[in-house]
């Protein structure tokens, strides 16, 4: 148990003070996950809030973000720790030039061990646990996926050269999947596991209007409505809550204060990303499927 950890109610109202809306199962998983020292995983479509979730967590209890952003072929190296040599050559030089003796505990001592997510989390001395973000470990390598399970059962991460290095308190750790691919029973049987739905037509306005606090509340209003339509519709790519608040973002810049058919043409780059949904999202406005008006 984490002793500074937010109580369930004082956690919603903090997500809710740095504009993070949740609802009942997204509140408790994330309260667990700062509660219990549990990972949680994240998953659903794009766009739905995995990553924000983690980065309003660490905000809404005050405590740093650590990121490790995935990527098929991302390296143990870059999740764990590397050693800085650059530093140990020139220790080689410096020994060389004043004849000293240097053997590899010399060399591999913890002066010259870099941090990278992992160990960064499990070292960090700060009042708090940080938050621990792995975004998006659906795009690493099955092999990366393994080394994570010491880290996440254990809250440990061990150095050969140095030992096992063991968090004094278990960083809060969040990991994000869009499903790209099954991910090991290894891996969810250590976590906490929570889908993130689209949200309700009113909840996505909200979120929406505060994250683009300027904008005008019939756009966003017509805007919500057209995107929660459109995601009804035969799309290789629905547009989630990202697309939306960058749309919204993008019509206020040019100054809009209603939608038209002709806006839309012009600004569907905001939320459809290939020409197919293009083409059916403009034909469901031409044959009166979905509309402008609020988004009907």
């Amino acid at each position: 148990m984490n002793p500074a950890g937010l109580g369930l109610d004082e956690l919603k109202r903090s997500l809710d003070k740095v504009d993070y809306l949740v609802d009942e199962g997204l509140a408790m998983a994330l309260f667990l996950a700062q509660s219990l020292g549990q990972p949680l995983l994240l998953e659903g479509e794009p766009g739905v809030g995995k990553t924000t979730a983690a980065k309003a967590l660490a905000e809404a209890i005050d405590t740093p973000l650590i990121r490790l952003q995935c990527y098929e072929g991302i390296s143990a190296s870059e999740a764990l720790y590397e050693w800085n040599y650059p530093r140990q050559l020139l220790a080689i030089r410096a020994a060389e030039a004043s004849s000293s003796a240097m053997d590899d505990a010399d060399l591999f001592a913890s002066d010259y061990l870099l941090d990278r997510p992992l160990l960064k989390a499990i070292r960090h001395d700060g009042p708090r646990p940080p938050v621990l973000l792995i975004d998006e470990v659906d795009r690493a390598d099955d092999e990366f996926e393994a080394l994570l399970f010491e880290f996440l059962g254990e809250a440990s991460v061990t150095v050969p050269e140095l030992g096992t290095f063991t968090a004094e308190r278990k960083p809060i750790v969040v990991l994000t999947s869009n499903r790209s691919r099954e991910l090991h029973d290894a891996l969810k049987r250590r976590c906490f596991y929570h889908w993130i739905e689209f949200p309700e037509l009113a909840t996505a306005t909200e979120i929406i209007r505060r994250r683009v606090p300027s904008s005008n509340t019939a756009l966003v209003d017509a805007a919500t409505g057209f995107v929660t339509n459109a995601r009804d519709l035969d799309l290789d790519k629905s547009p989630g809550l990202a697309e939306a608040i960058d749309w919204v973002a993008a019509l206020h810049a040019l100054g809009v204060s209603e939608l038209d058919r002709g806006l839309v043409g012009a600004t569907l780059g905001s939320i459809v990303k290939t020409p197919d949904d293009r083409e059916t999202v403009l034909a469901a406005l031409d044959d009166g499927s979905i509309g402008v008006a609020e988004g009907t």
